[in-house]
């Protein structure tokens, strides 16, 4: 597990991070911000990553979502990517490797985005 893995996964499953129109993000919390949002920012990790997510009990086979139009080693390479950012989980069964969207970092990722309401502002 790498250390941004075992960061994300000590986090509380509702945050990482406070919205962005809460406070100014944290030296650690941009990095472990960043670090998910540069994993999805190419557009084969994000077909991936929309794969899994999309597929029924958010776990898909390997053999299920490769097919996005570049090799198989490259799928491999861009899953060990999302994998290192925390975005998804992945087991062994057999032959196949099957990858799981981690929910905690989702459910994150979505409050850093949703707007703080104004009357919960600081000024």
């Amino acid at each position: 597990m790498s250390k941004l893995q075992e960061k994300v996964a000590a986090l509380p499953a509702e945050r990482c991070c406070p919205a962005l129109t809460e406070r100014e993000l944290t030296a650690e919390e941009a990095e472990l911000t960043a670090a998910m949002f540069k994993a999805l920012g190419d557009p084969v990790r994000l077909r991936l990553f929309s794969k899994v997510a999309s597929h029924p009990d958010s776990e898909a086979c390997v053999c299920d979502i490769a097919d996005v139009g570049v090799s198989q080693p490259t799928v491999s390479h861009h899953l060990k990517k999302l994998k290192e950012a925390g975005l998804l989980t992945s087991e062994r069964r057999g032959t196949w490797v099957y990858y799981r969207v981690e929910p905690s970092v989702l459910a994150a990722m979505g409050h850093l985005l949703t707007p703080t309401p104004a009357s919960a502002q600081v000024a």
